[in-house]
């Protein structure tokens, strides 16, 4: 739940500059490498793990994630659809993930689910399932606090 409306989490992902202060999971931090948001626009991120962070090694290299994709559906304030796939030569990263963002409207706010269809299977469901909570609290305190 976050409070805020859904037209502005939507906002949220509207520009690289944006996403890039709230994406990052803790212990990281992020730059786009290319980011056209609109319906077939493709993007390029990167993320790196922060020199504190444990010497979990990256998907892409010793410390970072680089993912690219398209974005597949763009249903300003109610839903983004996007492709995603890591750029490494490890196979267990490899293959197309499919991440929907989806806003429900509440009377507290907004409802924030987010689903991954065909996520690699070097990514265990607890490790996914904390990147995407802490994503998700980066992106309250990013709305919340505008």
């Amino acid at each position: 739940m976050i409070h805020a409306s859904p037209a502005t989490i939507y906002q949220a992902f509207a520009s690289a500059d944006a996403l890039m202060q709230w994406l990052p999971p803790a212990g990281m931090s992020g730059r786009a490498l290319e980011y056209d948001f609109q319906e077939g626009g493709r993007y390029r991120i990167e993320l790196s793990y922060d020199e504190e962070s444990p010497s979990e090694p990256g998907k892409s290299t010793d410390r970072t994630d680089i993912t690219h994709g398209r974005f597949l559906e763009v249903r300003p304030g109610l839903r983004i659809t996007q492709s995603v796939e890591f750029e490494s030569s490890e196979s267990a990263f490899a293959g197309e993930m499919t991440m929907t963002w989806s806003f429900d409207t509440t009377p507290e706010g907004t409802l924030v689910t987010v689903t991954a269809d065909n996520v690699p299977n070097g990514i265990t469901k607890a490790d996914h399932d904390a990147g995407l909570r802490s994503s998700l609290e980066n992106l309250a305190a990013f709305v919340e606090h505008r």
